[in-house]
C-alpha cells in the first residue's frame, strides 16, 4: 500500500504548499505596526489582563525572532521604579487608562492609544498616577535580558545628574 507521502510527494519539498513565514519586523517603524496592530486586536489581550494590587502583574504575550512583546497591567500607584533595558530598544504602548513616564526629558502623560520608542540604554519610570487601573503593551528588541534598576525615584534632570549609574 502506497503511503501519502509517495503518492503525492514529500509536502516540504513543495515550497507553494507551505504556510507562509510570519513577517518579522526589521525597524523600529515596523515594531511600532505590530504594536498597533496587537493593541488592535482587543479580543486577543483583553481576557488575559489581571490586576494584582502587590505588585505589577505581567504576562509575555508573544515571541518572535529576536522579539518578544509583554502585557502588564498597573493599579493606581503602581510604578516600575527607574530603570533602562539593557542592550534592547523598545515600543510602549498604553492600551487602556493613563500611565505618566518620568524621564530626564521631563515628565509625559500617556493616554490609550499613546506610544513610547526608547533606544538601549533610555532611563525611565512609568507610573499609574491615574484614580483608575492601566494596561500597556512592551516590545522589546531584542528580547529583554537586563532591566537594571536606578536608584532615584523620578527621573529628572537633577535626580540623573546625581544618581550613580
Amino acid at each position: 500500500m502506497n503511503s501519502d507521502v509517495q503518492i503525492a510527494g514529500d509536502p516540504l519539498a513543495i515550497p507553494h504548499l507551505l504556510p507562509p513565514v510570519p513577517a518579522h519586523p526589521a525597524t523600529v517603524a515596523g515594531f511600532v505596526g505590530l504594536a498597533r496592530s496587537i493593541a488592535a486586536d482587543r479580543d486577543a489581550w483583553a481576557p488575559l489582563v489581571r490586576y494584582d494590587t502587590t505588585s505589577r502583574w505581567y504576562h509575555r504575550l508573544r515571541t518572535g525572532p529576536g522579539y518578544e512583546v509583554w502585557l502588564l497591567s498597573w493599579v493606581p500607584g503602581q510604578g516600575s521604579g527607574r530603570h533602562d533595558h539593557g542592550p534592547s530598544s523598545g515600543v510602549l504602548t498604553v492600551l487602556e487608562g493613563e500611565l505618566t513616564e518620568h524621564a530626564a526629558t521631563g515628565r509625559r502623560t500617556l493616554t490609550a492609544g499613546a506610544q513610547r520608542v526608547f533606544a538601549p540604554g533610555y532611563v525611565h519610570e512609568v507610573v499609574n498616577d491615574a484614580l483608575t487601573p492601566a494596561v500597556s503593551l512592551h516590545i522589546y528588541f531584542p528580547g529583554l535580558t537586563e532591566m537594571p534598576m536606578h536608584g532615584a525615584a523620578h527621573c529628572t534632570p537633577s535626580a540623573l545628574e546625581t544618581a550613580a549609574p
